[in-house]
């Protein structure tokens, strides 16, 4: 498990190339990160004792407080697990208990341990995989089976009777093979190392996928009873595919990685992942803060702060892998706390969260640096998706500058949705070149300050229509 040695400007210039501005929130959250590496580098008694700094993000939906999180986490690829605190109730009422989230990190952090000791094994699963698929496309000669299979039958009920079980193994053992068939073999082997029969089809044996029991739900999953170890008791039902030679491949892969890599292994080092570097977002937290008005669910709201506040001190949870210990895990705590304050959280609560962030309400000039500037620009992703249709899109800065006032205007005269307008405004746009693109001759078209106020200008002056359109 690698912790981040990135800097915090580091972290901060990474931050930058997908999340316009809020840099008071981004310098925040890359000090809390780099604080989790000097842990790190400190013996094991200085490192029980200093806790993580929590953060709370204040601001209104849209300005990035997720994105910020989501983006951190993939920078140190640290388990990352967002939730919402409006699904949570306190004991005794129907919905998620709170310790899930806890539950939820570790699998994420599972899968992530188990990606990463199946590519150190991978070179071994895919010539075991290839051994195997040379197996399927020269079948070995069965002459003798059949008439053995009668004799086989009754030796297994004779140890049956004499209290020894089966031995399967042997039952399913190759047999034998030719040199000519072996020839062929290696033959076939070499074609595959050499990717020469990819789409070539075979008939495959795998796991039924509809035996994987979904654990995220139901109350079994979220005491932290594994079901799939109830299935395991039983005999595993395999069913045929025909596939690709190249999808067949990846399916031996994985199996033979099962057989390489431990479980137990990928489970304690999961754990070990959530406790040090794992983050949980929870979100829409001024929705469970007490507002002073007294009606039937405010009791239900302090019942879940109480009941989130032991994780976030720090406690042991169950899981299906072990008990994990939440004392070092980050928590990030969101809300737009328009009707509320933080100081409606109760007070130990506030106290887990010293680390408060304002984000700033985005301007027009921050729209038109998010249409143009990120990787992910809304701008750069429409020219692409419409490039498929082999059209060539471009804006100028004129109308990059109008869909920005446009949003701008209309957050203010609605409801604040911050960036999330811009998906809205541009959707509507480009609505008639989404639709009639794929039946348009190749060519180049230019988005222009005219083009977006034919489109949405009226819809935007309009309060009633903007209201319901954008």
């Amino acid at each position: 498990m690698q912790t981040s040695e990135k800097t915090p400007s580091q972290i901060v210039s990474e931050l930058d190339k997908y999340i316009i501005g809020q840099k008071q929130a981004k310098k925040a959250v890359a000090v809390a990160l780099r604080n989790r590496y000097r842990r790190m580098q400190l013996n094991d008694e200085m490192q029980e004792e200093i806790k993580p700094k929590n953060l709370l993000m204040i601001g209104p939906t849209g300005v990035g407080k997720t994105e910020i999180a989501r983006r951190l986490a993939k920078i140190v690829s640290a388990p990352f697990v967002k939730v919402e605190a409006t699904k949570f109730t306190e004991v005794g009422y129907v919905g998620r208990d709170v310790e899930s989230m806890v539950r939820d990190l570790v699998e994420v952090s599972y899968k992530m341990e188990q990606d990463e000791m199946y590519a150190r094994v991978r070179s071994q699963a895919v010539q075991k995989a290839n051994e195997r698929l040379a197996k399927i496309i020269v079948p070995a000669q069965r002459k003798e089976k059949r008439q053995n299979q009668q004799a086989d039958f009754m030796k297994m009920m004779q140890d049956l009777q004499q209290g020894k079980l089966p031995n399967f193994e042997d039952s399913n053992k190759e047999e034998p093979v030719d040199a000519e068939t072996q020839s062929k073999r290696m033959s076939v082997k070499d074609q595959l190392q050499r990717g020469l029969l990819e789409n070539q089809e075979v008939t495959i044996e795998m796991d039924d996928p509809r035996q994987q029991f979904n654990n995220e739900s139901g109350m079994l999953g979220q005491m932290g009873i594994d079901l799939n170890d109830l299935g395991s008791m039983m005999p595993k039902k395999r069913v045929k595919r025909t596939l690709s030679v190249k999808e067949a491949r990846e399916v031996f892969i994985r199996e033979e990685s099962e057989k390489l890599v431990d479980s137990a292994d990928i489970g304690a080092a999961a754990i070990k992942r959530a406790e040090n570097s794992g983050i949980i977002f929870i979100d829409e937290i001024d929705k469970i803060a007490s507002t002073g008005k007294q009606n039937s669910g405010e009791v239900s709201r302090e019942g879940v702060q109480r009941d989130i506040l032991p994780i976030v001190e720090g406690s042991q949870i169950k899981t299906k892998y072990g008990i994990v210990k939440t004392d070092h895990i980050l928590f990030i705590g969101s809300g737009a706390f328009a009707e509320s304050k933080p100081s409606d959280l109760i007070a130990e609560l506030q106290g887990r969260f010293p680390i408060r962030v304002e984000l700033d309400e985005l301007k027009k000039e921050d729209f038109v640096k998010i249409l143009t500037e990120p990787k992910n620009a809304l701008i750069k992703q429409y020219i692409a998706l419409i490039g498929t249709d082999n059209i060539s899109v471009t804006f100028t800065i004129e109308a990059i500058e109008k869909i920005a006032e446009i949003a701008y205007r209309v957050n203010h005269e609605n409801e604040n949705i911050g960036a999330r307008r811009l998906h809205t405004i541009l959707e509507k746009l480009l609505e008639d070149l989404l639709y009639e693109g794929p039946d348009m001759q190749m060519g180049e078209i230019t988005i222009t300050e005219s083009y977006v106020e034919d489109k949405i200008g009226s819809i935007a002056a309009d309060k009633d229509l903007s209201r319901y359109i954008l």
